[in-house]
C-alpha cells in the first residue's frame, strides 16, 4: 500500500510507524517539520507527500479537529481532489456525526472513498498497531482501508455503512473518557483532604470497584508529578463540546459531562492547555489549598 499520513502527533506518528512495520510506503505530513524528518529516519519517504496524493491508495487523516481535517481534505491545498478515484480517506480525527456524513459526501463526489474512523487507544498503542477503531462507511470504503486497518488497529468495530455513526461511537467514549479523568482527578485530590496520598490512592484504588482505565492510566502522571502530554487538556474542551453539540440537538441532558466539560475549561484557563489532561487535578487542588506530588 501507498498511504499518506497528515498529522504526525503523538497518535499520527505512532500510526505512520505501525504502517511502515507493515511494509506499506509511507508519506508523512505535520506542520512541525520535525516530526516528518523523524518519520523518514524510520523509513519513510523522503518525497513531498503533496506530489504522492495522485499514487496514493489511502490518506490517513490525524490532525487536531473538524476544520483542519476540512483544510487538509477541500482547503487552498486541498487532498481530495488529486486523489485518485477509489482511494480511500481514512479520517481518525473526533469529529461531530455531521461533520463526518458531510465529508464522506464531498470525498463521494470526486470518487474517493472516505471512511469514518475515530480511533481509541493512546499514544502507546498507536506505536503498537493495537488502536481500537469505530468505523463506518460503505463497504468498499471498509475494503480499501482493510490493509491500513490490519496494521494500526486491534479492533475494528463495523459500526455499518453510514459514515457518523463511527463518530457517535466516538462521542459515546469521549463522554465516558472525560469525565472518568475529572472524576479521577476529583478523587485523588479528595483523598488528600482525608489523609490518604496519591501513591495510596493508586496502589489501593485499581484493585477496588472504583477504578476505570483512564484513572489506571492516569492517575500515575499525577503521583509521578509529570504533566508531559500523551493527550493534553486542550482536546477536551473540543471533544467534550462535540458530545455536549450533538447532546443538545437530541434533546439530551448530559449533566456529568456538562461539570467534566466546566474543569477542562478552568485547567486551560490556567494555562494548563498543553500539560497532560491528569493536570485537571490542578484545578481541584489549587481551589483547596492542596499540594499534587512534586509541588511545594
Amino acid at each position: 500500500m501507498k498511504v499518506g499520513v497528515v498529522g504526525l502527533g503523538s497518535m499520527g506518528f505512532g500510526i505512520a510507524v505501525s504502517l511502515l512495520r507493515a511494509g506499506n510506503e509511507v508519506w508523512g505530513e505535520d506542520i512541525n517539520p520535525a516530526a516528518v524528518r523523524r518519520l523518514q529516519s524510520q523509513g519513510a519517504s523522503s518525497g513531498n507527500l503533496a506530489q504522492a496524493l495522485p499514487l496514493l491508495d489511502a490518506l490517513v487523516v490525524v490532525v487536531l479537529n473538524g476544520a483542519q481535517t476540512e483544510e487538509v481534505l477541500f482547503g487552498e491545498a486541498g487532498s481530495v481532489a488529486a486523489l485518485r478515484k477509489g482511494a480511500v480517506v481514512i479520517c481518525c480525527v473526533t469529529v461531530a456525526p455531521d461533520f463526518a456524513r458531510q465529508m464522506a459526501a464531498r470525498c463521494e463526489w470526486f470518487g474517493v472513498l472516505y471512511l469514518d474512523a475515530p480511533i481509541s487507544g493512546g499514544s502507546v498503542k498507536a506505536a503498537a498497531g493495537k488502536l481500537s477503531v469505530m468505523a463506518s462507511g460503505v463497504p468498499a470504503a471498509f475494503a480499501a482501508a482493510q490493509p491500513v486497518l490490519q496494521a494500526t488497529a486491534e479492533k475494528v468495530f463495523d459500526l455499518g455503512e453510514h459514515a457518523g455513526m463511527g463518530s457517535a461511537m466516538k462521542a459515546v467514549n469521549q463522554m465516558l473518557a472525560g469525565t472518568h479523568i475529572a472524576a479521577m482527578a476529583e478523587a485523588i485530590t479528595f483523598g488528600l483532604t482525608q489523609g490518604i496520598s496519591a501513591e495510596t490512592f493508586l496502589k489501593v484504588i485499581p484493585d477496588c470497584a472504583g477504578t476505570s482505565w483512564m484513572l489506571e492510566n492516569r492517575a500515575p502522571h499525577i503521583v509521578a508529578g509529570n504533566y508531559t502530554p500523551h493527550s493534553a487538556v486542550d482536546i477536551w474542551p473540543k471533544d467534550l463540546g462535540i458530545v455536549l453539540d450533538a447532546a443538545q440537538a437530541a434533546g439530551f441532558d448530559a449533566p456529568l459531562t456538562t461539570a467534566a466539560l466546566t474543569q477542562f475549561k478552568a485547567a486551560s484557563a490556567m494555562g494548563l492547555g498543553r500539560e497532560d489532561d491528569a493536570a485537571v487535578a490542578k484545578v481541584y487542588a489549587r481551589a483547596s489549598g492542596l499540594s499534587l506530588p512534586g509541588e511545594g
